[in-house]
């Protein structure tokens, strides 16, 4: 069966969701696993990937748009209209490859701030799509750092949280106008 997701991949003057920022209490709450999916929940993924779309992102956590559920648009390919963009309901990690890789990350929520970020190389998630189906994905290079960015925003954490320079990301946050006091490293 076919994605009933579709969405112009194009840039809207006015995305449907506002995205929240580095220091807004929402991006820090756990989110809550998503009991139904339904036309909805298919409504809120159109209106996530229009709002990605429209700012330029390859991934979105329904957190960072401020509903706290653990959901995720993921579009590697923002340019490619043939390829369709990932939608995951619930992700859990069942298992990540002990290779670490060290790779820039950046963040809508933290827009033009990009440092490196240490994280294992392959993951495999089980998820739902967006027709209720369960689903596992194996994904490593991009896709597979994406899924793991868009996880950590599920369980409150941003990526400056795992970014080990910290000399670096204070430089960086300040000079984009924000606090470096609104990271919460992770251990």
């Amino acid at each position: 069966m076919p994605s009933c997701i579709s969405v112009e991949k194009k840039k809207l003057k006015n995305p449907p969701l506002s995205l929240h920022y580095l220091g807004d209490r929402v991006l820090r709450q756990p989110a809550k696993r998503i009991a139904k999916v339904d036309d909805e929940l298919r409504q809120l993924i159109r209106e996530m990937l229009q709002t990605m779309y429209s700012k330029d992102g390859i991934g979105l956590a329904a957190p960072q748009v401020a509903v706290n559920k653990q959901l995720i648009v993921i579009d590697c390919e923002p340019d490619n209209a043939a390829n369709p963009p990932l939608v995951l309901i619930n992700p859990t990690i069942k298992q990540v490859s002990r290779d670490i890789v060290v790779a820039q990350e950046g963040c809508l929520s933290i827009p033009n701030v990009y440092i490196d970020v240490k994280r294992p190389e392959v993951v495999e998630v089980a998820y739902k799509d967006e027709n209720g189906r369960p689903r596992t994905l194996k994904a490593g290079d991009l896709l597979g750092r994406c899924i793991q960015h868009e996880m950590d925003h599920l369980n409150g954490v941003l990526f400056v949280d795992r970014v080990e320079n910290s000399l670096t990301l204070n430089q960086e946050l300040s000079k984009n106008g924000f606090s470096y006091q609104a990271v919460k490293p992770v251990a």
